[in-house]
């Protein structure tokens, strides 16, 4: 049984059609790509997948551990085990980081960890992403830099250590150290929680730190192509227009 499993979907936006006849199966332990031109259907996948109620399921259904999670709630659905990092995360005013992701780690986990010791594994994550202490006091994403951004984003992944994640362009405005420390921040939680990944680019470098398993191009809300990590030289070489 396969950890996420879409079947014929099909997705429409204010009756408009986005995604067309959608059949994927994602497993555990596994990175899988998705790459495209813009306006393909990428980011409205991830955020069917994750429920976002703005965009209508006209067709099909989704699948995770085998339960029909088609018409369930975000919150529900993060406590399953789904992730979605943000392509423009948002902010929050008024609400400080630490505030913001002691809240979230205890909802998702089911947990009221003291404050003492969340501190402990908070600052734990964040010398993995080596992120600044400071960020803490900040409200969230307010004033913060592009960088800072992802790395938070990623920060709230690890915390989390989610069954399944879809990180959408988490690679935008990082510079090459920040993509090592993502890079290896990702196939740590790959390898030692035996997470599965959708990861959404335009940017292949990030690749470079990861080994994907598979590699899917996405043309006009269709899956167009399904290979391995040799496809991503193909869209190089030769761009989308092959594709369509």
């Amino acid at each position: 049984m396969s950890l996420v499993e879409v079947r014929n979907l099909c997705v429409s936006i204010e009756e408009k059609p986005v995604l067309k006849d959608i059949n994927l199966e994602f497993d555990i332990n596994k990175v899988n790509v998705f790459l495209g031109p813009n306006g393909a259907g990428k980011s409205t996948l991830a955020n069917v997948l994750m429920g976002n109620p703005k965009y209508k399921i006209t067709k099909g259904k989704i699948l995770f551990n085998g339960e029909d999670i088609t018409n369930l709630d975000v919150d529900k659905r993060a406590k399953l085990g789904l992730f979605l990092s943000f392509q423009s995360p948002f902010e929050i005013e008024g609400v400080t980081f630490l505030n913001f992701l002691r809240s979230s780690y205890n909802f998702v986990k089911d947990k009221d960890v003291k404050l003492k010791d969340f501190i402990a594994l908070l600052e734990n994550k964040m010398s993995d992403l080596s992120m600044d202490k400071k960020i803490r006091s900040r409200e969230v994403n307010v004033g913060f830099s592009g960088g800072e951004k992802k790395k938070a984003e990623m920060l709230q992944l690890l915390l989390l250590e989610p069954k399944f994640a879809i990180l959408d362009e988490v690679d935008s405005g990082l510079d090459v150290d920040a993509l090592k420390l993502i890079g290896k921040a990702i196939s740590n939680l790959k390898s030692q929680n035996q997470t599965g990944f959708m990861i959404i680019t335009h940017n292949n470098k990030i690749l470079e730190y990861l080994n994907p398993d598979k590699v899917f191009i996405l043309v006009n809300g269709s899956i167009s192509q399904v290979g391995d990590k040799s496809l991503i030289d193909k869209v190089e070489e030769e761009g989308f227009n092959k594709f369509s």
